[in-house]
């Protein structure tokens, strides 16, 4: 029993100086990786602020695969997608911004994360009357920040940036009534400017909007549907020029300050010529 007992004695102090050499080994072997993914960091880093955003953006990948378990991998995973971003690889960026959301979903830097992708979509924005894609992506994601982190300043940039969208689809919607009117296409340019006022009241195409509305209606001979719409613009919009626009077709004789204006110079140019 006792030579048993002495036997497992000596294989335990074996299997523990077998760990603590283990141990040691793996100590050394973290903090020379941890060391080579702070250098890739720092060179990644030092890359971006010399413009070449490419190289910088494949040293902070290298350094988050070095050491994914360190606190500095998700950081360099948000380095290389804002490098991206920093020079207009948009599509670079949204896929680095994807996989750290889906990666490092508990990060402290995820509103960040979100914001930057929504700026992402935004940015990509070339022609919003022939591709609404990246335009209602934008909207989604900042409504989302808003949604979820208010009391950041993600969150006061991204209502900003949402009342810019609704301008955005405010000017596709006008774009597309103005050409049915062009194609006296009546009803569906209608239908386009009461979207204008009915979705994005808080845009500045509403003045124009209820001015086409007014103008629609009453060559179509729906008097008063022209009214409703004029009395509208009136009370809400009297010193826009649509207001003025608006205000001629009720009042053939009804001239602007500043066509009253025009007028009196050329009475007085041509008073002139007669003295002279």
């Amino acid at each position: 029993m006792k030579i048993f007992k002495n036997f497992i004695l000596f294989i335990f102090i074996i299997l523990t100086i077998s760990c603590s050499k283990s141990e040691k080994v793996s100590i050394v072997k973290e903090k020379n990786i941890e060391t080579q993914m702070i250098e890739a960091f720092k060179e990644g880093y030092d890359e971006l602020k010399n413009g070449d955003v490419l190289f910088a953006a494949k040293k902070f990948n290298e350094a988050e695969l070095l050491y994914p378990q360190s606190r500095w991998a998700p950081r360099a995973a948000l380095m290389a997608a804002y490098s991206y971003y920093s020079q207009d690889y948009y599509y670079d960026a949204e896929y680095e911004l994807k996989r750290f959301l889906k990666v490092y979903p508990n990060e402290k830097d995820i509103p960040y994360a979100h914001y930057l992708l929504g700026m992402v979509y935004y940015e990509k924005i070339v022609d919003e009357k022939k591709d609404l894609k990246p335009l209602l992506m934008a909207e989604q994601k900042f409504k989302f920040i808003e949604k979820n982190y208010p009391n950041t300043d993600f969150a006061l940039d991204s209502s900003y940036k949402l009342d810019l969208i609704q301008d955005y689809l405010a000017s596709k919607e006008m774009y597309i009534g103005v050409h049915y009117m062009k194609k006296k296409k009546w009803i569906a340019a209608i239908n386009r400017f009461k979207n204008v006022v009915n979705k994005y009241d808080k845009t500045s195409f509403i003045d124009e909007a209820l001015h086409r509305l007014v103008e629609l209606h009453y060559n179509l001979g729906l008097i008063e549907e022209s009214q409703k719409y004029a009395s509208l613009l009136g009370y809400n919009y009297q010193s826009s020029e649509w207001y003025s626009k608006s205000y001629k077709i009720f009042n053939e004789n009804y001239k602007t300050k500043l066509e009253i204006k025009k007028e009196k110079e050329g009475i007085f140019k041509r008073f002139k010529k007669l003295l002279y």
